[in-house]
């Protein structure tokens, strides 16, 4: 019989009903409390969602601990401005509060969820008690042969997050965190290889995406109507790869001429993107959609028959499982999460080796599930399997159960 624990989360980003970091952090927690007794320790600006939702539907085995830094020591974030800073303090100043509840609740286990990230860290680790560190990712990098395309924004940025994380690397207090985690969690390959070098004892993978049952489709929708339409979703950065599948949807329209490439999201390779568009011949093929409502994104996905992410460093890729989900085959590169996410059976990984062979493979596998329906339709039926199979919350958190138990000893 399962052992119920007291088991202390530390879960800056955490939010019901969304995705990405929020989503993980509310997602876990609440599995977390199907078997054991947790305190989840997160932002204050998260209390007015949390408590909303609470209201439409309680979960006495949680409780809420919210914390922001005081003013004085705040006062310059703004947004987005000053978020890792931010984090970091907000990592030192939940300690205290962590030990002071340690005090009073006595816990078995203490758990590092959001941020997913490898490179801060958990100053929870030093309590007295097993740590359980994860999931996170960041470990992966744009391969070397793609960085000399990108314009001097985006070198800039892959040089400074490259030496942001060598920096970290070396902070005392993240190899400490390290060296206290009972098991680490990774999302992909290459951040547990970071991990083992900063000295974790014990490691695993276990992708942090996942998904509620209800928002899983059980049924194919497979639209089978022409025109082929591919679509892209996320912000248009220079490492999303979106130019990529741009010069690949421009070689399928030779073969293809009345085929579709949607492009929703926006950010600061938009007029980049639409320049190529015009460069290559294929704008009045290509539509830009910009932001959109999520309701709005899930329907623009719905009337596309397949998801084209060409992403250089993702450790999540969110977007893929839903389009999994909606009975969509994903073509994305043999990379970090969505590698993990994709098989042969639910679309294709291109391998990353050069520009030009990824822009030829995804061209390849455009036209080859452009022109055969019927392997569409068993890709599709087989994502929608594997997200239930592998990727709902319900069995991550049978999942988790296993873990705590095995960390607590």
């Amino acid at each position: 019989m399962t052992r119920r624990l007291k088991v202390l989360v530390s879960a800056y980003a955490c939010e019901p009903k969304k995705g990405s970091e929020p989503g993980v952090g509310w997602s876990m927690a609440m599995q977390g409390a199907r078997f054991h007794e947790v305190w989840v320790i997160t932002r204050a600006n998260n209390r007015e969602a949390i408590e909303r939702a609470l209201a439409e539907k309680p979960e006495p085995n949680v409780h809420w601990v919210y914390f922001d830094l005081p003013r004085w020591l705040s006062f310059w974030k703004k947004g987005q401005r000053g978020i890792q800073l931010y984090y970091y303090l907000w990592q030192i100043g939940i300690y205290f509060i962590g030990r002071r509840l340690h005090d009073r609740v006595g816990f078995d286990i203490v758990h590092h969820l959001t941020f997913v990230k490898y490179w801060t860290p958990s100053f929870l680790a030093f309590l007295p008690i097993p740590f359980l560190w994860g999931p996170v990712g960041g470990g992966e990098s744009t391969p070397k042969a793609f960085r000399r395309n990108f314009g001097f924004r985006g070198r800039l940025y892959e040089g400074l997050r490259n030496a942001a994380r060598w920096l970290e690397e070396h902070d005392p207090f993240l190899r400490h965190t390290a060296r206290r985690a009972q098991l680490a969690i990774a999302t992909t390959p290459e951040t547990r290889q970071r991990l083992e070098r900063l000295g974790c004892r014990s490691t695993t993978i276990f992708t942090e995406v996942g998904m509620g049952l209800i928002e899983i489709r059980t049924a194919s929708t497979v639209r089978n109507l022409p025109p082929f339409r591919l679509v892209s979703i996320g912000r248009l950065l220079h490492w999303k790869g979106f130019n990529l599948g741009l010069m690949a949807f421009a070689q399928l329209q030779r073969e293809l001429p009345n085929s579709e490439y949607h492009l929703i999201g926006d950010g600061p390779e938009r007029r980049n993107l639409e320049r190529l568009a015009q460069k290559s011949g294929i704008a009045s093929q290509v539509r830009f959609w910009g932001n959109l409502p999520r309701q709005q994104v899930l329907e623009k996905l719905l009337e596309c028959d397949v998801l084209v992410h060409p992403s250089l460093h993702d450790s999540g890729g969110w977007v893929c499982l839903e389009a999994m989900a909606a009975g969509r085959p994903v073509i994305c590169l043999d990379l970090g999460g969505p590698a993990l996410q994709v098989t042969e059976e639910t679309g294709v990984k291109v391998p990353a080796i050069t520009p030009a062979q990824v822009v030829h493979d995804l061209a390849e596998a455009m036209h080859r599930l452009a022109q055969e329906p019927a392997l569409l339709g068993c890709m599709a039926a087989a994502a929608q399997r594997r997200v239930v199979e592998h990727f709902s919350w319900g069995k991550k958190g049978e999942w988790l159960r296993e873990v705590y138990q095995k960390v607590s000893g």
